[in-house]
């Protein structure tokens, strides 16, 4: 690899030369200068592109790709190029496999296909065996063979003593548990937020006190307990309240929100469209203004798009019946970048390196090369023509974007559109 990068404008808000036009040699994955004034090297291969903005390589903390047990819906091999074609150099893969990541063998599998790809895959493992809420899976052992951090996906840990021997025993090896955070009998057979628009067309809701008395019993049990706690996927302004209390505190909290979730309303669902069957449920422009302003404040840490490839089958069907989930890999970074500044974006897409202990790349010379390139100009509709995923049940299909991405450097390898 001998490539320059030219006149590429540099986020990346700690710099010293952030927000200003430089080039850059990368020699073998390594960089090998960085400069304001042009380089010219001999037989290199020039990345240039229209308004090149470059920044550190972002990374997603919750995607699904269904291999092994689910190929049909998407597979590692093609979910990490659509990652790396969506500007994300790192993926925090979740357990919902079949069989369920819930020891170091899936582990292991998850990292070997992920092998020699752009992306780097991060397997998250499964907090109990099976997923099933019962009895602690094997987390020490997942978490020295490489596992990130221990969570169900999309399943709340109904009872709160498990939890709390999650937390302490996770202490003992510097662990990091998240947590779903969902009331079940609360929820009920509710499958909208709960309010205007779920009166309006019918449909059960589901209301935001589902997600938030999970949120204050799980902080309950961080102060009394102390360790990790990661709350992925939070959807209420009163989850934002209760985490921004719990962060003054000083307990060591965080959590994500999820694109649609910032970009979105319950009002999209008047066609009842099932695209917009997801959980946590869009809910109403209270609830959006209220995450947005966490995101800006601090209180959520990152953004995740939640992709989740599901197959025809299981989405074109009644809304009651259809399942939850929408791929968001390919959308991501346009949606927010027509409801969040720039830098903001940059700064939550790259933050979960340092949630799940990913190693931060620092853009200097003679570290290794981990860039987004992309484009913050210009806008265009999102179709069917742009997903790349096997799965289509995008939310975002005829939505409005802002901005396009090129690709990564990463790994030692290039994608770039």
């Amino acid at each position: 690899m001998n490539h320059i990068i030219k006149n590429a404008t540099l986020i990346a808000k700690n710099h010293p030369l952030h927000n200003q036009k430089i080039n850059i040699h990368i020699v073998n994955g390594v960089i090998e200068k960085i400069s304001k004034d042009a380089i010219d090297v001999k037989d290199a291969t020039v990345i240039e592109k229209e308004n090149l903005h470059i920044s550190e390589g972002w990374m997603d903390s919750s995607v699904s790709f269904g291999e092994p047990g689910f190929e049909d819906r998407e597979t590692i091999a093609n979910g990490l190029t659509v990652a790396a074609k969506s500007g994300f150099s790192h993926v925090a893969v979740n357990p919902n496999n079949q069989p369920v990541t819930d020891n170091i063998t899936a582990v292991k599998y998850l990292i070997s296909e992920g092998r020699d790809n752009a992306t780097t895959l991060l397997p998250i493992g499964a907090l109990t065996k099976e997923e099933k809420g019962l009895d602690l899976a094997e987390m020490y052992d997942m978490q020295n063979f490489g596992a990130v951090a221990f969570g169900d996906y999309k399943k709340s840990i109904e009872n709160a003593n498990l939890l709390k021997i999650a937390l302490q025993y996770a202490q003992d090896f510097d662990a990091t548990v998240q947590t779903f955070c969902n009331d079940a009998t609360i929820k009920g057979k509710g499958v909208v937020h709960e309010g205007i628009v779920s009166t309006r067309l019918g449909l059960k809701g589901i209301p935001s006190l589902a997600e938030e008395v999970i949120v204050e019993r799980n902080l309950s049990l961080l102060a009394y307990t102390g360790g990790k706690l990661h709350i992925p996927t939070i959807s209420s302004a009163k989850s934002v309240e209760l985490i921004r209390e719990a962060k003054q505190q000083g307990l060591n909290v965080t959590c994500s929100v999820v694109v649609h979730n910032l970009v979105l309303t319950d009002e999209v669902l008047d066609g009842f469209d099932t695209r917009f069957k997801v959980f946590p449920p869009l809910r109403d422009e209270n609830h959006r203004k209220a995450l947005i302003a966490g995101v800006i404040d601090g209180t959520i840490d990152c953004i995740t798009s939640d992709h989740y490839p599901l197959d025809i089958e299981h989405k074109k069907m009644e809304f009651d019946l259809a399942k939850n989930g929408t791929i968001g890999l390919e959308s991501a970074f346009g949606a927010l970048n027509t409801v969040l500044p720039l830098e903001v974006i940059v700064e939550k897409l790259t933050a979960a390196k340092r949630i799940f202990k990913v190693e931060k790349t620092e853009i200097e010379e003679g570290k290794p090369a981990c860039f987004t390139l992309f484009n913050p100009e210009g806008i265009s509709t999102f179709d069917k023509e742009n997903i790349l995923s096997k799965s289509k049940n995008s939310a975002f299909i005829g939505q409005e974007l802002q901005g396009s991405v090129y690709g990564i450097i990463n790994n030692g390898k290039i994608v770039c559109n």
